[in-house]
């Protein structure tokens, strides 16, 4: 939950590094609440306002976690648009957020594994 949390105050930084780990807890807990509130959703017949509510809320958080990740892995993080391309830009993506940290620091900052530091 601390990774969540964090990338959700952070949710204007898409500057710096961003982890697997930080990347897919946040995932993770986005994931998890998504399906808790259409389950909710269903047994209220709400028609998926929570759930549209929720996705705004995330919406920029999601975006500069995805960003903060791909830096980490060493590319730009305008490659977040390619998940615009139906099906084949998703798997593009998933495959640059599993990629691992670039070892050294890089022009986004410094490793946030051989630093101790979390971007």
């Amino acid at each position: 939950m601390e990774w969540y949390l964090k990338a959700l105050k952070n949710y204007v930084g898409f500057s710096g590094r961003a982890r697997r780990q930080e990347y897919w807890m946040f995932f993770l807990f986005n994931f998890i609440i998504t399906i808790v509130l259409s389950i909710l959703e269903s047994f209220l017949g709400l028609n998926g306002v929570l759930t549209i509510i929720y996705g705004l809320f995330t919406l920029l958080p999601s975006l500069a976690v995805g960003v903060r990740r791909l830096h980490d892995s060493g590319k730009t993080g305008w490659w977040i648009l390619i998940g615009l391309i139906p099906f084949i830009g998703t798997i593009i993506l998933i495959i640059f957020f599993c990629l691992d940290s670039e070892e050294y620091d890089n022009q986004y900052g410094p490793n946030p594994k051989r630093t101790g530091l979390d971007y």
